[in-house]
C-alpha cells in the first residue's frame, strides 16, 4: 500500500509566453496542441537526485517511516546524474538510506508505474518490506531549445510513494506493465550512449530527445487506453468504479481520449499538465501526491494510474486507498 507521498519542483517557472521570445511559437498555438501554459525549468545548480531525495523526503515524512527501515530505492529516470551509477544511489546517500538496494529504471514516462510494479512483487514475495519509488528527470537539459515541436512540452519535477504492505483494505490491487522495441526510434535520445561516440553525438546534436510526435500520440493513445482496459477488465472493474484516473500527463488531447476509452468522464481525471507540462517518469507521482493533498484522492478511493513513455513502454496500476 502507499504509505505516503511527496513531490519537488525547481524554482523557475517558464511561461507560454517566456517560450514565444526563445522560438516561433504562441501561447495560443501550445495551449491549443496541448493543454500546458507553464513549466518548472531547473537551474544550472540543480541536479535529478536532488529534486528525486527532496520528494523522497517529503514522501518518507508524511508516512511517517526513518529513511533506515527502506529496504530499497527505485528511481524511474531517463535523465540521472551521470551514465553510472545510478541516480539511486545518490538519492540513498542523501536520505542517509543505508539499508536500501539503490537502482534505476530507464522505462522513460512509464517509469514509476514499472517502479510500482516492482515493489508491489519485492513486498508479495517476502523480499522487501518498505520500498520508495520515485519519478525524477530534468527534461531540459536533454531539450532542443531551437526544435519549436518539442521544446514546448516538457519540464522538470519528481514525484515518490512509499509502498508498504497491504492491510487487506488498502493497497495496490494490481500493476500491468509491457513494451515494444520495435518502436523505439520514435522516441528517444541517440546520443550519450556507447552506439555514437560522442564527438559524433555533439557534432550532429543527438544529445538531445528526439520524437516523431504524430506517431507517438497515434501509439500513445492506443496503448494507455488499452493498458487502463487491461487492468479494469482483469480485475472485473469499469470506469464507474474508479473513483480517480491519474494518467500520464502528456498532453490533453491524449488525456482526453485515454477517459473516453475507459468511460470516464472529464471531472473523474486529475489533470495538471497545464502547471507542469511533460515531466516523464514525475508526472504519475507528482499528480498523485497533488490529488492526495487537494482532497481529490480520499481514504477508500479506488484510482487507476496509467502511462506512456518511449521503448515504447506503457503501463496502468489500479490503487485501493
Amino acid at each position: 500500500m502507499i504509505l505516503g507521498t511527496g513531490r519537488a519542483v525547481p524554482k523557475r517557472v517558464l511561461t507560454n509566453f517566456d517560450l514565444e521570445k526563445m522560438v516561433e511559437t504562441t501561447d495560443e498555438w501550445i495551449r491549443e496542441r496541448t493543454g500546458i501554459e507553464r513549466r518548472y525549468i531547473a537551474d544550472e545548480s540543480d541536479t535529478t537526485s536532488a529534486l528525486c531525495a527532496a520528494a523522497g523526503r517529503a514522501a518518507l515524512e508524511a508516512a511517517q517511516l526513518p529513511a533506515e527501515k527502506l529496504d530499497a530505492i527505485i528511481i524511474g529516470t531517463v535523465t540521472g546524474d551521470v551514465t553510472f551509477p545510478s541516480t539511486a544511489c545518490y538519492v540513498q546517500e542523501m536520505l542517509g538510506a543505508g539499508n536500501a538496494a539503490a537502482f534505476d529504471i530507464a522505462a522513460a514516462c512509464t517509469g514509476f508505474i514499472y517502479g510500482l510494479s516492482l515493489a508491489d512483487g519485492l513486498i508479495a514475495a517476502g523480499k522487501a518490506q518498505h520500498v520508495l519509488v520515485i519519478g525524477g528527470e530534468l527534461l531540459t537539459r536533454i531539450t532542443d531549445w531551437t526544435d519549436r515541436a518539442t521544446c514546448v512540452l516538457f519540464g522538470d519535477a519528481a514525484g515518490a510513494a512509499v509502498i508498504g504492505p497491504s492491510d487487506g483494505k488498502r493497497g495496490i490491487v494490481d500493476t500491468f506493465i509491457k513494451s515494444d522495441g520495435r518502436l523505439t526510434h520514435l522516441l528517444c535520445m541517440p546520443g550519450g550512449g556507447t552506439k555514437i561516440p560522442p564527438d559524433v553525438a555533439l557534432a550532429e546534436r543527438l544529445m538531445f530527445l528526439k520524437m516523431e510526435g504524430r506517431e507517438v500520440f497515434k501509439h500513445a493513445v492506443t496503448a494507455m487506453g488499452d493498458a487502463a482496459e487491461h487492468l479494469l477488465a482483469k480485475n472485473n472493474l469499469t470506469g464507474d468504479d474508479i473513483h480517480l484516473l491519474i494518467p500520464h500527463q502528456a498532453n490533453m488531447r491524449i488525456i482526453n481520449a485515454t477517459a473516453r476509452r475507459v468511460g470516464m468522464p472529464l471531472e473523474k481525471v486529475y489533470v495538471n499538465v497545464q502547471n507542469y507540462g511533460n515531466t516523464s517518469a514525475a508526472s504519475i507521482p507528482l499528480a498523485l501526491n497533488e490529488a492526495l493533498e487537494n482532497g481529490r484522492l480520499k481514504s477508500g478511493d479506488r484510482c487507476l494510474l496509467v502511462a506512456f513513455g518511449g521503448g515504447f513502454t506503457w503501463g496502468s496500476a489500479i490503487v485501493q486507498f
